[in-house]
Protein backbone atom coordinates (compact mmCIF):
# COMPACT_ATOMS: atom_id res chain seq x y z
CA UNK A 1 0.00 0.00 0.00
CA UNK A 2 1.16 3.31 -0.78
CA UNK A 3 1.18 5.85 1.99
CA UNK A 4 3.02 8.54 0.56
CA UNK A 5 -0.22 11.13 0.72
CA UNK A 6 0.72 13.65 -2.11
CA UNK A 7 0.81 10.75 -4.77
CA UNK A 8 -2.20 10.95 -6.62
CA UNK A 9 -2.43 7.12 -8.91
CA UNK A 10 -4.59 7.97 -12.16
CA UNK A 11 -7.26 4.65 -12.19
CA UNK A 12 -8.98 6.07 -15.41
CA UNK A 13 -9.33 8.81 -17.66
CA UNK A 14 -12.39 9.39 -20.27
CA UNK A 15 -12.97 12.87 -22.07
CA UNK A 16 -16.68 13.96 -21.81
CA UNK A 17 -18.39 17.05 -22.81
CA UNK A 18 -14.80 18.44 -23.62
CA UNK A 19 -13.37 18.20 -19.88
CA UNK A 20 -11.94 14.71 -18.12
CA UNK A 21 -13.83 12.76 -16.35
CA UNK A 22 -11.35 10.86 -13.93
CA UNK A 23 -11.02 8.36 -11.08
CA UNK A 24 -7.91 8.18 -8.65
CA UNK A 25 -6.38 6.38 -5.89
CA UNK A 26 -4.71 7.83 -3.00
CA UNK A 27 -3.65 7.16 0.87
CA UNK A 28 -5.40 9.86 3.67
CA UNK A 29 -3.70 9.98 6.39
CA UNK A 30 -7.87 11.61 7.97
CA UNK A 31 -8.93 7.14 6.99
CA UNK A 32 -5.51 5.38 7.40
CA UNK A 33 -6.16 3.52 4.10
CA UNK A 34 -6.36 4.30 0.54
CA UNK A 35 -9.06 6.00 -0.70
CA UNK A 36 -10.55 6.42 -4.45
CA UNK A 37 -12.54 9.74 -5.75
CA UNK A 38 -13.65 10.68 -9.20
CA UNK A 39 -13.03 14.26 -10.96
CA UNK A 40 -14.48 15.69 -13.43
CA UNK A 41 -12.55 19.25 -14.51
CA UNK A 42 -14.67 21.45 -17.67
CA UNK A 43 -13.17 21.93 -20.14
CA UNK A 44 -11.89 25.74 -18.83
CA UNK A 45 -9.44 23.59 -17.15
CA UNK A 46 -7.71 22.13 -20.41
CA UNK A 47 -6.73 26.56 -20.49
CA UNK A 48 -4.98 26.63 -16.96
CA UNK A 49 -8.35 28.49 -15.75
CA UNK A 50 -8.97 27.68 -12.19
CA UNK A 51 -12.67 27.04 -11.85
CA UNK A 52 -14.83 26.02 -8.47
CA UNK A 53 -15.99 23.11 -7.47
CA UNK A 54 -19.21 21.13 -6.31
CA UNK A 55 -17.89 18.33 -3.52
CA UNK A 56 -20.75 15.51 -3.76
CA UNK A 57 -21.44 13.06 -1.40
CA UNK A 58 -23.14 10.01 -1.72
CA UNK A 59 -25.68 7.80 -0.35
CA UNK A 60 -25.92 4.45 1.65
CA UNK A 61 -23.81 1.34 -0.43
CA UNK A 62 -22.31 3.88 -2.86
CA UNK A 63 -18.63 4.65 -3.73
CA UNK A 64 -17.21 7.12 -6.30
CA UNK A 65 -18.64 6.15 -9.17
CA UNK A 66 -22.49 6.03 -8.58
CA UNK A 67 -22.97 9.70 -8.90
CA UNK A 68 -20.44 9.66 -11.89
CA UNK A 69 -21.78 7.25 -14.29
CA UNK A 70 -25.96 7.18 -13.32
CA UNK A 71 -26.47 11.06 -12.14
CA UNK A 72 -25.30 12.59 -16.08
CA UNK A 73 -24.42 15.63 -14.56
CA UNK A 74 -21.30 16.16 -16.32
CA UNK A 75 -23.11 18.53 -19.33
CA UNK A 76 -24.01 21.13 -16.86
CA UNK A 77 -21.13 20.79 -15.10
CA UNK A 78 -19.31 21.31 -18.12
CA UNK A 79 -21.24 24.43 -19.38
CA UNK A 80 -21.50 26.52 -16.08
CA UNK A 81 -17.61 25.83 -15.74
CA UNK A 82 -17.67 24.42 -12.73
CA UNK A 83 -15.34 20.85 -11.16
CA UNK A 84 -17.25 18.09 -9.61
CA UNK A 85 -15.91 15.71 -6.97
CA UNK A 86 -16.99 12.82 -5.75
CA UNK A 87 -15.25 10.95 -2.70
CA UNK A 88 -16.21 7.12 -1.65
CA UNK A 89 -18.47 6.99 1.33
CA UNK A 90 -16.47 5.49 4.08
CA UNK A 91 -12.85 3.91 4.32
CA UNK A 92 -11.93 0.75 2.57
CA UNK A 93 -9.60 -2.14 2.75
CA UNK A 94 -9.09 -5.64 4.59
CA UNK A 95 -7.41 -4.03 7.82
CA UNK A 96 -10.78 -1.42 7.92
CA UNK A 97 -13.49 -2.56 10.19
CA UNK A 98 -16.87 -3.51 8.86
CA UNK A 99 -20.26 -4.58 10.23
CA UNK A 100 -20.21 -8.42 11.32
CA UNK A 101 -23.55 -9.11 9.64
CA UNK A 102 -22.60 -7.02 6.15
CA UNK A 103 -25.21 -4.99 6.42
CA UNK A 104 -25.23 -2.61 4.29
CA UNK A 105 -25.77 0.87 6.33
CA UNK A 106 -23.15 0.00 8.81
CA UNK A 107 -19.58 -0.06 7.83
CA UNK A 108 -18.55 -0.44 4.41
CA UNK A 109 -20.07 2.26 2.00
CA UNK A 110 -21.81 3.78 5.73
CA UNK A 111 -19.66 6.11 7.06
CA UNK A 112 -22.39 8.85 7.54
CA UNK A 113 -19.76 11.67 7.36
CA UNK A 114 -18.97 12.04 10.73
CA UNK A 115 -15.62 11.10 12.88
CA UNK A 116 -16.04 8.02 15.14
CA UNK A 117 -14.94 7.92 18.62
CA UNK A 118 -15.38 4.18 19.43
CA UNK A 119 -13.36 1.24 18.78
CA UNK A 120 -12.77 -0.51 16.18
CA UNK A 121 -14.23 2.47 14.00
CA UNK A 122 -12.34 4.94 15.55
CA UNK A 123 -9.12 3.54 13.59
CA UNK A 124 -10.29 4.52 10.06
CA UNK A 125 -14.21 6.13 9.91
CA UNK A 126 -13.13 10.01 10.17
CA UNK A 127 -14.87 10.74 7.06
CA UNK A 128 -15.92 14.31 8.64
CA UNK A 129 -11.89 15.55 8.56
CA UNK A 130 -11.21 13.73 5.03
CA UNK A 131 -14.27 15.80 3.74
CA UNK A 132 -13.88 19.54 5.18
CA UNK A 133 -9.81 19.15 5.33
CA UNK A 134 -8.06 16.74 3.68
CA UNK A 135 -9.76 16.16 0.84
CA UNK A 136 -10.16 19.82 -0.42
CA UNK A 137 -6.48 20.57 0.46
CA UNK A 138 -5.43 17.71 -1.94
CA UNK A 139 -7.98 18.78 -4.92
CA UNK A 140 -6.59 22.61 -4.78
CA UNK A 141 -3.14 21.27 -4.74
CA UNK A 142 -3.16 18.61 -7.94
CA UNK A 143 -5.89 20.17 -9.87
CA UNK A 144 -6.92 23.87 -11.35
CA UNK A 145 -9.06 24.76 -8.72
CA UNK A 146 -9.63 27.84 -6.29
CA UNK A 147 -10.97 27.94 -3.08
CA UNK A 148 -15.11 28.17 -4.35
CA UNK A 149 -16.62 25.35 -3.08
CA UNK A 150 -20.39 24.33 -2.79
CA UNK A 151 -21.47 20.64 -1.49
CA UNK A 152 -24.40 18.43 -2.47
CA UNK A 153 -25.27 15.15 -1.73
CA UNK A 154 -28.00 12.18 -1.42
CA UNK A 155 -29.28 10.86 1.55
CA UNK A 156 -26.85 10.11 3.77
CA UNK A 157 -24.93 12.01 1.56
CA UNK A 158 -27.61 15.05 2.04
CA UNK A 159 -26.91 14.19 5.90
CA UNK A 160 -23.24 15.29 5.06
CA UNK A 161 -23.52 17.68 2.72
CA UNK A 162 -26.45 19.74 5.14
CA UNK A 163 -24.24 19.19 8.09
CA UNK A 164 -21.08 19.98 7.23
CA UNK A 165 -22.07 22.98 5.07
CA UNK A 166 -23.51 24.17 8.61
CA UNK A 167 -21.07 23.52 10.84
CA UNK A 168 -18.26 25.11 8.57
CA UNK A 169 -20.59 28.40 6.50
CA UNK A 170 -17.14 29.63 5.53
CA UNK A 171 -16.21 27.33 3.56
CA UNK A 172 -18.71 26.66 1.39
CA UNK A 173 -20.85 28.75 -1.09
CA UNK A 174 -23.97 27.00 -0.85
CA UNK A 175 -25.27 23.75 -0.02
CA UNK A 176 -27.85 20.86 -1.34
CA UNK A 177 -29.41 17.79 -1.10
CA UNK A 178 -31.46 15.24 -2.96
CA UNK A 179 -33.98 12.98 0.40
CA UNK A 180 -31.38 14.03 2.59
CA UNK A 181 -32.06 12.24 6.37
CA UNK A 182 -31.97 15.86 8.05
CA UNK A 183 -32.87 14.28 11.77
CA UNK A 184 -30.45 11.10 11.88
CA UNK A 185 -30.58 11.30 15.95
CA UNK A 186 -33.81 9.93 15.19
CA UNK A 187 -33.66 7.90 12.03
CA UNK A 188 -33.41 4.16 12.20
CA UNK A 189 -30.20 4.42 10.33
CA UNK A 190 -28.73 7.20 11.92
CA UNK A 191 -29.45 5.71 15.64
CA UNK A 192 -27.52 2.58 14.21
CA UNK A 193 -24.40 4.28 13.06
CA UNK A 194 -23.88 6.87 15.87
CA UNK A 195 -24.48 4.57 18.20
CA UNK A 196 -21.29 2.57 16.84
CA UNK A 197 -19.62 5.25 15.85
CA UNK A 198 -20.38 7.80 18.17
CA UNK A 199 -20.73 5.72 21.48
CA UNK A 200 -24.64 5.90 23.42
CA UNK A 201 -24.27 9.35 24.82
CA UNK A 202 -26.95 11.27 22.54
CA UNK A 203 -25.45 14.57 23.35
CA UNK A 204 -22.35 13.18 21.34
CA UNK A 205 -24.62 13.28 18.04
CA UNK A 206 -26.20 16.41 18.22
CA UNK A 207 -23.05 18.17 15.86
CA UNK A 208 -23.65 15.51 13.30
CA UNK A 209 -27.51 16.21 13.34
CA UNK A 210 -29.14 19.11 10.71
CA UNK A 211 -31.99 19.91 12.19
CA UNK A 212 -30.71 20.30 15.28
CA UNK A 213 -27.56 22.62 13.82
CA UNK A 214 -29.86 24.65 12.35
CA UNK A 215 -31.21 25.87 15.38
CA UNK A 216 -27.69 27.78 16.16
CA UNK A 217 -27.14 29.08 12.99
CA UNK A 218 -26.79 32.54 12.85
CA UNK A 219 -28.11 34.76 10.11
CA UNK A 220 -24.97 36.22 8.65
CA UNK A 221 -23.83 33.16 7.90
CA UNK A 222 -26.92 31.29 6.14
CA UNK A 223 -25.78 30.03 2.98
CA UNK A 224 -27.80 29.51 -0.16
CA UNK A 225 -29.85 25.96 0.08
CA UNK A 226 -31.87 24.19 -2.03
CA UNK A 227 -33.40 20.22 -1.09
CA UNK A 228 -35.41 18.19 -3.29
CA UNK A 229 -37.47 15.44 -1.62
CA UNK A 230 -39.67 13.21 -3.75
CA UNK A 231 -43.17 12.45 -2.85
CA UNK A 232 -43.11 8.68 -3.37
CA UNK A 233 -39.45 8.00 -1.43
CA UNK A 234 -40.09 4.46 0.15
CA UNK A 235 -38.07 6.26 2.70
CA UNK A 236 -39.39 9.03 3.54
CA UNK A 237 -41.53 8.58 6.53
CA UNK A 238 -39.47 6.60 8.51
CA UNK A 239 -35.81 7.71 8.10
CA UNK A 240 -35.48 11.01 6.23
CA UNK A 241 -37.63 13.36 8.21
CA UNK A 242 -38.10 15.98 6.15
CA UNK A 243 -40.84 17.54 7.88
CA UNK A 244 -38.58 17.81 11.04
CA UNK A 245 -36.25 19.60 9.01
CA UNK A 246 -38.79 22.13 7.48
CA UNK A 247 -40.04 22.81 10.95
CA UNK A 248 -36.40 23.39 12.10
CA UNK A 249 -36.09 25.91 9.78
CA UNK A 250 -39.11 28.05 10.51
CA UNK A 251 -38.09 27.90 13.75
CA UNK A 252 -34.74 29.80 13.06
CA UNK A 253 -36.11 31.61 10.01
CA UNK A 254 -33.39 29.71 7.79
CA UNK A 255 -34.21 30.76 4.11
CA UNK A 256 -34.43 27.65 2.01
CA UNK A 257 -36.18 26.18 -1.04
CA UNK A 258 -37.50 22.75 -0.51
CA UNK A 259 -39.29 21.24 -3.83
CA UNK A 260 -41.48 18.30 -3.03
CA UNK A 261 -41.52 16.52 -6.22
CA UNK A 262 -44.51 14.32 -6.98
CA UNK A 263 -44.52 10.94 -8.09
CA UNK A 264 -40.23 10.50 -7.39
CA UNK A 265 -38.82 7.73 -5.57
CA UNK A 266 -35.02 7.77 -3.61
CA UNK A 267 -33.60 6.71 -6.90
CA UNK A 268 -30.80 7.91 -9.08
CA UNK A 269 -33.78 8.55 -11.95
CA UNK A 270 -34.86 10.75 -9.33
CA UNK A 271 -31.23 12.63 -9.24
CA UNK A 272 -30.64 12.41 -12.81
CA UNK A 273 -34.13 14.47 -13.49
CA UNK A 274 -32.91 17.44 -11.30
CA UNK A 275 -29.21 17.31 -11.08
CA UNK A 276 -29.47 20.14 -13.73
CA UNK A 277 -31.36 22.27 -11.48
CA UNK A 278 -28.86 21.93 -9.07
CA UNK A 279 -25.56 22.66 -10.42
CA UNK A 280 -27.01 25.69 -11.76
CA UNK A 281 -27.88 26.72 -8.56
CA UNK A 282 -24.55 25.87 -7.28
CA UNK A 283 -23.33 27.84 -10.20
CA UNK A 284 -24.34 30.78 -9.61
CA UNK A 285 -23.56 31.16 -6.03
CA UNK A 286 -20.30 30.27 -6.90
CA UNK A 287 -19.46 33.19 -9.69
CA UNK A 288 -21.24 35.37 -7.42
CA UNK A 289 -18.40 37.82 -6.27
Amino acid sequence: MNQNPEELQLLSSHRSFDGWQKRYRHFSPSLNCEMNFSIYLPPATDQGEKVPAVYWLSGLTCTDENFTIKAGAQRVAAESGIALIMPDTSPRGEKVARAIDHAYDLGLGAGFYVNATQEPWSRHYRMYDYIVDELPALMEKHFPLDDRRSISGHSMGGHGALMIALRNPQRYRSVSAFAPIVNPTTSPWGIKAFSHYLGNDVKNWWNYDASLLIESARPREYLPMLIDQGSADEFLAEQLKIERFIAACNTANYPVRINMREGYDHSYFFISTFIGEHLRFHAGALNNP
